[in-house]
């Protein structure tokens, strides 16, 4: 059943509390939403609420977008696998070194000044259970960003673990030979 007043617009999710993120170079995987938690605006996703619409996704092959703090001007990289498992659902992908915002992501990942993960995405199917929470069966993801403080306090990249300094170094050396011979 649809819930009355749903609207058709991106809905984000963000909190005051950080979430975790595996980062490896510039590889990131976690968990972008963990089923039956209640997130800081009183939602609760259930198993299954992405299925359909990561199915409509792929059927007119568009992607899950990547985006830097939930800003459509700033993506900052690709998710390579977007899926549902038993606890919520699960991201991997990859920053991209030749975007200036994607370094300054990796770094702050490196350093642990952010670690949470935040979805974008359109409510299809909610309800309000006998708590006033939203609890939401069917979802339309549109992206998956970094951010600084995500809704869902176990939205998070995944165990924590270090970058690969020597590949940022890498990467933004490549980067400034690249802006020197423009």
């Amino acid at each position: 059943m649809k819930e009355r007043g749903v609207q058709e617009r991106l809905e984000t999710k963000r909190a005051q509390d950080a979430a975790g993120i595996v980062a490896e170079g510039l590889a990131v995987a976690g968990y972008a939403s963990v089923f039956g938690r209640v997130d800081g605006g009183g939602d609760v996703v259930m198993p299954g609420a992405y299925a359909r619409g990561l199915a409509r996704l792929a059927a007119r092959g568009g992607r899950v977008r990547m985006l830097w703090q939930h800003d459509a001007t700033r993506p900052i990289g690709v998710w390579d696998e977007v899926r549902e498992d038993g606890r919520g659902l699960w991201v991997s992908g990859r920053l991209l070194a030749d975007v200036a915002q994607a370094r300054e992501a990796a770094a702050l990942l490196a350093a642990g000044a952010i670690d949470g993960l935040s979805i974008g995405y359109r409510a299809v199917r909610a309800e309000r259970d006998g708590q006033g929470r939203r609890v939401l069966t069917e979802i339309d993801l549109w992206e998956v960003s970094l951010v600084t403080f995500p809704m869902q306090g176990e939205a998070r990249v995944g165990a924590k673990a270090a970058i690969g300094l020597r590949a940022l170094a890498q990467a933004l050396a490549q980067a400034r030979r690249r802006l020197a011979g423009a």
